[in-house]
């Protein structure tokens, strides 16, 4: 009996393991998702400092000019940037200081350089009068301590990376990373770069999935390569399942006389929770759990099938693995008619475009699931429930980003 594809979506979700939590280094945490809220230490910025090279004085000292006027101030005091408190600011003063340096006692504000007599004298004439309060950075006024700078769940870029270095954080607590194998089956699989011998044909879903895992923020630990033979499966297989968390496989899956994957995991310990679903392209496909918590997903050797079940089940798979959510489903208007199926649940490779604040997709011209260049240029995969007769262009589809595309104007 074939699963649906609402349950096979369902089942792959509920069977996965816990996501794990480690620590994290600031130089190993991009693209990493929190696994905590990051809360500030301390207030930012930790003490008022100035946010020019200037002088810093009080604007009191200048009361009854007016911004044209010049002023002129002794100069008391020099506050590097990286200094100690400044001290007290004697009235009637004032003080040389550079940006980020700790305002001194008094001080209310700061003229940048540009407007004064310039640094090095004993006073300053201020050109032009800033207004009170000018150039000066408070305690606080960003972050207080104690307050939330990153939530759990965020994927870390170099601005949160930033964030966690500026308050001192040298490492955070994230969801660990999936461990992902890679397997390809078949004797007719043959490395790119050499001369096709024979009916072989070059192995492109090695590389394909390896890409594709990569857009989904998992690099492989390993990718192997198995031929038609069942103890070559099974060895293959047991070192893919003893190195990582997820291994997915492609090839050897159907019902042929040299498909030898199922019965090859099945001897391995691994659990079957379905095998064929009730969708075109990607019906045999295959998903199962060892009892310690690995999982595996044996995708059709087709690459247009293989492409399909990754992005629809282990793309999610991945993501909530990393403590990330599902993506999500777009709907579209469709520019052309959709050839949905009778019986399955139809995906096919498209394109995806927003016009006018409205998104509209159509389908690729080539739609069999052998042929790899029906994928050029595709940004997304367009689906259907069964269907008696095509979704009529105008109709509203769902659609899913591939994984390394976005979604252009």
């Amino acid at each position: 009996m074939l699963t649906s594809v609402d349950d096979a979506r369902r089942i792959v979700m509920e069977s996965l393991p816990l996501p794990l939590i480690e620590e994290c280094r600031l130089n190993a945490l991009q693209g990493r998702v929190l696994a905590g809220d990051v809360a500030a230490p301390f207030p930012m910025p930790r003490f008022t400092n100035s946010a020019m090279d200037g002088f810093a004085f009080r604007i009191a000292d200048a009361a009854g000019g007016s911004p044209d006027d010049h002023v002129h101030l002794p100069v008391s005091l020099r506050i590097p940037a990286g200094s100690s408190a400044a001290g007290a600011l004697p009235p009637g003063s004032a003080a040389e200081i550079m940006t980020g340096a700790p305002m001194p006692e008094g001080a209310d504000t700061v003229v940048p350089f540009e407007n004064t007599s310039g640094f090095g004298g004993d006073g300053v004439e201020i050109y032009r009068l800033p207004k009170a309060g000018a150039n000066v950075r408070y305690r606080g006024e960003e972050i207080a301590m104690g307050q939330r700078v990153l939530d759990a769940g965020r994927r870390i870029s170099p601005s949160e990376i930033a964030v966690l270095a500026s308050f001192g954080i040298e490492s955070a607590r994230v969801w660990r990373l999936p461990s992902v194998a890679l397997v390809v089956v078949g004797d007719e699989l043959q490395k790119p770069g050499g001369m096709l011998r024979d009916a072989a044909i070059y192995d492109s879903n090695s590389h394909m999935l390896r890409a594709a895992c990569r857009s989904a923020g998992i690099e492989p630990v390993v990718v192997l390569h198995a031929e038609d033979d069942p103890e070559a499966v099974r060895k293959v297989l047991a070192v893919a399942l003893a190195t990582a968390d997820v291994t997915v496989t492609s090839g050897g899956i159907s019902t042929g006389e040299y498909d030898f994957v199922q019965e090859v995991l099945t001897r391995l310990g691994v659990e079957k929770k379905f095998w064929s679903v009730s969708q075109k392209p990607g019906k045999p496909f295959y998903f199962g759990c060892s009892p310690d918590g690995k999982v595996v997903f044996a995708l059709p050797g087709n690459p247009v099938s293989s492409l399909v079940c990754f992005t629809e089940y282990c793309v999610p798979a991945l993501m909530k693995m990393q403590g990330l959510p599902r993506p999500a489903k777009l709907h579209a208007t469709l520019d052309a008619p959709f050839p949905a199926d009778r019986k399955r649940h139809r995906f096919l490779p498209g394109v995806l475009r927003e016009e006018g604040g409205r998104l509209f997709c159509r389908t690729a011209a080539l739609t069999e699931s052998h042929m790899a260049t029906s994928l050029v240029g595709a940004n997304c995969l367009i689906e259907s429930p069964p269907a008696d007769t095509p979704v009529p262009a105008g109709d509203t589809i769902a659609c899913s980003l591939l994984p390394w595309a976005s979604l252009p104007g």
